[in-house]
C-alpha cells in the first residue's frame, strides 16, 4: 500500500506525505491511506505521493499540496481526521485551511544552506525518475566520460570536505591513500551505522535521498579502483534497508551499477550489509571485523584500514552523509563547494536537533555558523520558555558546552577546543531543569554497556566511573571523587584502544570543566541544583499557590497526596516515590522541589 507507482499528468496537483521514519511514527500510514482512499486521480486531477523527512520533525505528519510551481501549502499535524477536509475544502473546494497551514517554515529554514538535503522533501525516495529529473546522476556521468580517476580524487582533494562521520579525516586524502595502496581487491564502505543517542542523519538521508548516497558511492570506487562495495546498515533501520534496497535494483536496471556501467569498461556493485546494533560498530576496524563475520571489536591502527582494512584488503570507508557530498563537489565543482565553511572546515554540516527545544528535526548549516544561530533562529529556542543550560555535541563520547560559549562558531577544531567533537551531528540541548551529573552518569551508563571490552582501560575504567558518578548523584559523594573522575578520564584516554574510548571521558570531562559548582553540590551540601537526583530532592506543595484543583492528588501513582477540593493540598513525604508527576499535572506551579 505505501509505496505507489504513478504516471505524472498535465495539470494535474500532487499530495505529497512525508512518510520518512519520523512521519509513520506520528501516524504518517494513516494518513496517505486515508487521501488513497478519498481521492479519485481522474476525477480530482491529483497524484498521491510519498517523500522523505524535510526536517520539520516537530509538525509530522507534513503534507504537502503542489499545484504548479507557484502555489504549495504544506500543512503540519496532519491526522486521519484531518484528511478529509483537506480533500474536500482544499483539493476539490480551492480553499487553504489556514489554521494547519505551517507558518514557520521560512524561519526554520532561513539559516539553513541544505545542499545535501536538498531532496529530502522533495522526492520520493523510492522512484528514481525522481532523482533523475533533479540533475541526479550527472556526476557519475560526469566523471565516467570526463575525468580520470585522479582528476576525481584531485577535485575532492580540493574542496577540503572531511568525513562526516566523526573524525574529521579529509576524504581526498583518504581516497588517494586507498588508491595507492597495494593490493586488490579494493573495497569501499559506507558506515551507516548510526548508534549516537538522538541522532538520525544518515537514516534521514538513506530514507529520503538513497540515491545521493549510491551515487557519491560508485563514483569514489571509481576513483579509487573498487569493484565491490558494503553499505552497513545498523539493525535498527529496517525502512531506510527496504528504500535501500529498491534504490539499488533501480540503479542496477539503469546500468549505474554492475557491469560496464555506462559503457565506461568501469564494474562495480554494493551489497547491504545489517549490524548487529553494537554502538561500536560504528569504528572502522570493528566495523569491517563484523562484516567478515567475526566478533565487533577494534584492532589496533599500526596500519591504516586504506592499506589493510576489509579481509586485509585496501579499503575506503566513509560515513553517509560524506558519500552524499560527492556528487555536489562533482557537478558544483571544487572552487564553490569550498567557499562554504571555514578556512578549516569546508561545506555544511547535518545536526539532528534535539532535546529541550520548541523544534525538533533535521538542519543542515554552513560549518561557522554559531550554536546561537542553530539553537535559536533554527530550533525556536528552549521549549517552554526556560533558560538554556548546555548543548550536547558529538554523541555520546561528545561533551556538554554551556550558555558562555553559544557564540562558538560550529565547526570541527573549534569544538574539539572546547571538550566536545563534531562527531557524526547529534545535537542534544539542555534545559536550567537539567541535572550535569545526571547526564554525565547517563552518557557513561551507554558507553559501559556498549564497550566491546577488548581493552582494559575502557572495559574497566567506565565502570568505576559510572560507579563515581551513581554514589555521587545518590548521595554518597566523597572528598576526593571529582579528582578521581579527572584521574580516571586521563588514564581511559591515554590507553584505550580505540575512540570509542578515548572520546568516552568527554560528557565527564566537560561537566566537570564547565559545571563543576554542581558536582560539589552534590557531594559537600548533598543537594542536587536542577532537582533531578531522587535521593537528593523533596516535594512539597505552596499551600499560597494551590488551588485544590486535585490534579496531582489524582495523577500520583503512590497515593502520596491528600487534600479537599478547593483547599490546598499536601505530600506525605514517606510516601511520596519523588517520580515527579505531581510536578508534570500542576497548572499552577505549586508543587515545589526542595
Amino acid at each position: 500500500m505505501r509505496f505507489v507507482t504513478y504516471s505524472r499528468g498535465i495539470s494535474m496537483k500532487e499530495v505529497v506525505v512525508g512518510l520518512a521514519s519520523c512521519g509513520i511514527a506520528a501516524g504518517g500510514l494513516g494518513v496517505y491511506k486515508g487521501f488513497s482512499e478519498l481521492l479519485d486521480p481522474e476525477k480530482d486531477q491529483v497524484i498521491l505521493k510519498q517523500t522523505g523527512c524535510c526536517g520539520m520533525c516537530y509538525q509530522e505528519v507534513l503534507v504537502e499540496i503542489v499545484e504548479d510551481s507557484e502555489r504549495r501549502t504544506l500543512y503540519g499535524h496532519v491526522n486521519e481526521q484531518r484528511v478529509e477536509r483537506i480533500v474536500d475544502e482544499h483539493l476539490r473546494g480551492g480553499n487553504v485551511i489556514e489554521e494547519w497551514v505551517v507558518k514557520d517554515e521560512q524561519d526554520f529554514l532561513a539559516a539553513q544552506e541544505r545542499i545535501v538535503l536538498q531532496d529530502c522533501g522533495k522526492i520520493d525516495p523510492l522512484r528514481i525518475e525522481d532523482y533523475l529529473a533533479r540533475g541526479g546522476y550527472s556526476a557519475l556521468k560526469k566523471v565516467l566520460s570526463e575525468m580520470t580517476p585522479e582528476q576525481v580524487i584531485e577535485e575532492v582533494k580540493k574542496s577540503g570536505v572531511r568525513g562526516r562521520g566523526g573524525g574529521g579525516f579529509p576524504a581526498g586524502r583518504k581516497w588517494e591513500s586507498c588508491r595507492n595502496a597495494e593490493g586488490e581487491p579494493k573495497y569501499v564502505i559506507c558506515n551507516a551505522d548510526e548508534g549516537d543517542p538522538g541522532a538520525y542523519m544518515d537514516r534521514s538521508l538513506l530514507e529520503g535521498s538513497p540515491h545521493s548516497v549510491l551515487e557519491g558511492m560508485i563514483i569514489g570506487a571509481y576513483a579509487i579502483g573498487s569493484s565491490e562495495g558494503y553499505i552497513y546498515v545498523r539493525q535498527e533501520y529496517p525502512l531506510a534497508v527496504e528504500i535501500l534496497g529498491a534504490a539499488l535494483e533501480q540503479a542496477r536496471k539503469h546500468n549505474f551499477l554492475g557491469e560496464n556501467i555506462l559503457g565506461s569498461n568501469f564494474n562495480f556493485d554494493i551489497s547491504i550489509y545489517r549490524g548487529g546494533g553494537a554502538f561500536v560498530c560504528g569504528e572502522s576496524s570493528a566495523l569491517m571485523a563484523s562484516i567478515e563475520g567475526k566478533p565487533g571489536e577494534p584492532r589496533p591502527k599500526h596500519i591504516h584500514m586504506v592499506e589493510k582494512g576489509l579481509w586485509n584488503k585496501p579499503s575506503n570507508l566513509n560515513n553517509v552523509e560524506t558519500w552524499a557530498n560527492v556528487p555536489i563537489i562533482i557537478n558544483k565543482g571544487a572552487d564553490w563547494y569550498s567557499r562554504i565553511g571555514t578556512e578549516g572546515s569546508k561545506g555544511t554540516k547535518i545536526f539532528s536537533l534535539v532535546g529541550k527545544i520548541n523544534n525538533t528535526g533535521l538542519v543542515e548549516v554552513p560549518m561557522g555558523i554559531t550554536l546561537r544561530d542553530i539553537i535559536y533562529k533554527i530550533g525556536g529556542g528552549v521549549k517552554g520558555g526556560k533558560k538554556f543550560k548546555a548543548v550536547q555535541t558529538g554523541g555520546p563520547s561528545g561533551g556538554c558546552i554551556p550558555e558562555s560559549l553559544l557564540d562558538l562558531p560550529v565547526d570541527y577544531d573549534r569544538l574539539s577546543e572546547v571538550g566536545s567533537m563534531m562527531g557524526s551531528g547529534g545535537m542534544i540541548v539542555m534545559d536550567e531543569e537539567t541535572c550535569m551529573v545526571d547526564v554525565a552518569k547517563y552518557f557513561v551508563a551507554f558507553l559501559k554497556e556498549e564497550s566491546c571490552g577488548k581493552c582494559t582501560p575502557c572495559r574497566e575504567g567506565l565502570i568505576h566511573m559510572h560507579d563515581i558518578l551513581n554514589r555521587i548523584t545518590e548521595g554518597n559523594g566523597e572528598e576526593g571523587d571529582i579528582e578521581r573522575l579527572r584521574h580516571l578520564a586521563d588514564a581511559i584516554k591515554d590507553s584505550s584502544l580505540c575512540q570509542l574510548g578515548a572520546t568516552a571521558p568527554n560528557p565527564v570531562l566537560t561537566t566537570l570543566r564547565y559545571f563543576e559548582d554542581e558536582y560539589e553540590a552534590h557531594i559537600r551540601d548533598k543537594k542536587c541544583p536542577a532537582g533531578v537526583c531522587t535521593a537528593l530532592i523533596e516535594y512539597s506543595i505552596d499551600e499560597e499557590k494551590c488551588t485544590g484543583c486535585g490534579a496531582c492528588l489524582k495523577g500520583c501513582p503512590a497515593d502520596a497526596i491528600s487534600g479537599e477540593k478547593k483547599e490546598p493540598h499536601h505530600i506525605d513525604r514517606e510516601k511520596c516515590i519523588k517520580c515527579g508527576v505531581c510536578k508534570e499535572t500542576c497548572k499552577f506551579e505549586a508543587v515545589r522541589i526542595e
